[in-house]
């Protein structure tokens, strides 16, 4: 997976808000993602995947959900808005 923050892969430690902008991009791209999902598509270990959604979700950037015994994310309207303004500070630094 491919970080939205990134144009080139370097092995520079990434901020929490390129971190949190992964996993909500993840979130945004895939319908009713889990942990795994989100640990995938923001790169990052399954232990640490865990955190981040329950930091959004404090947040009502995402909105956890049940099936059953299935757990699983939705961005929501404020997430997206998030996504997009990290997506706009990320352009004015890129140069």
């Amino acid at each position: 997976m491919h970080s939205i923050f990134r144009k080139e892969p370097e092995m520079k430690k990434r901020t929490r808000y390129e971190i949190y902008g992964d996993a909500l991009d993840t979130v945004g791209r895939n319908e009713s993602p889990a942990t795994t999902r989100i640990s995938y598509g923001a790169n990052l270990p399954v232990d640490r995947a865990n955190e981040a959604p329950s930091f959004l979700c404090c947040r009502r950037l995402l909105k956890e959900q049940r099936n059953g015994n299935y757990l699983f994310y939705r961005l929501t309207s404020r997430g997206g808005e998030f996504l997009q303004a990290l997506e706009t500070v990320n352009k004015y630094l890129d140069g």
